[in-house]
């Protein structure tokens, strides 16, 4: 397939237009006209990808979070961004980012990852779009059957790739946990919208302490606070098989999901009192 081709796929499964006005989606760099065989999918556009992106030999990126966020107004090899930049453009490598165009889809990040932590009730949108109801910022749905925030929270750190960050809670651990809430990525902007919505649990990421601590001696739901780039790797697989599905040329693609760790955390230490 061209490169044409495989980001025309990607743009019907997560159109430009969704994403939020500050956020830059679409590609990043590449040669519309290049042939591609294989796709690599990917939390972060970090060196470690791009390694594995040469070493698989694959022809196209596809990455939740942008590299380029903010304008920039160079791209030499002096600079980390650039020399990714320099590396992949030097060995044919092209880099597309679907990231709140993803989030806001339907399904979308926040769908899989409430798959993955044991929800199976059907899900809509805690925000939903304006003009798309089954659209929106995160997804409330219901487990298959009661359970205590203790148990949950262990659901949580089954159903995510482990990471130094790990899950932690807040709220009393024997309380029961049905209705779930949960925003991939940093979700803090939701602790209102949670709270209005009547749910027992709200799992996100990127919690901060006074937000945190203040919502919960507020009264409603649980928290539940995960490592950023662990609440959106269960999306990965899903774009991959969305693609897949997406037309029949893409069938021919190989392609492969990243397990690399990418968690700007690595290490975590209990300490003691």
């Amino acid at each position: 397939m061209r490169l044409s081709h495989v980001i025309t796929a990607l743009e019907e499964l997560y159109p430009p237009a969704w994403a939020e006005s500050w956020d830059a989606v679409g590609l990043v760099c590449g040669d519309p006209d290049q042939e591609v065989g294989r796709v690599l999918f990917a939390v972060d556009p970090v060196a470690a990808v791009i390694d594995e992106a040469l070493e698989w030999h694959a022809d196209l990126v596809v990455t939740h979070h942008p590299l380029l966020l903010r304008g920039v107004h160079s791209v030499a090899a002096t600079t980390p961004k650039g020399r990714l930049l320099h590396r992949m453009i030097t060995n044919g490598v092209a880099l597309h980012t679907a990231h709140t165009n993803a989030d806001r889809a339907d399904p979308g990040v926040s769908d899989a990852l409430a798959r993955a932590v044991g929800v199976t009730g059907e899900l809509r949108p805690m925000v939903p779009a304006d003009d798309d109801s089954r659209r929106g910022l995160g997804r409330i749905g219901e487990l298959d059957g009661p359970v205590t925030l203790r148990e949950f929270t262990g659901r949580v750190a089954a159903g995510l790739p482990s990471t130094a960050w790990g899950v932690r809670a807040a709220g009393d651990p024997d309380r029961t946990v049905r209705t779930v809430a949960v925003c991939g990525g940093a979700g803090d902007s939701l602790l209102d919208t949670a709270r209005a919505a009547g749910v027992d649990v709200y799992l996100t990421a990127d919690l901060r302490h006074h937000p945190a601590s203040e919502f919960v001696e507020q009264g409603g739901p649980a928290l539940v606070d995960a490592a950023h780039w662990a609440t959106e790797w269960p999306w990965l697989a899903d774009a991959e098989r969305r693609l897949a599905a997406a037309a029949p040329e893409a069938g021919k693609l190989e392609t492969r999901v990243s397990t690399l760790v990418t968690d700007a955390w690595r290490l975590h230490d209990e300490g003691a009192l």
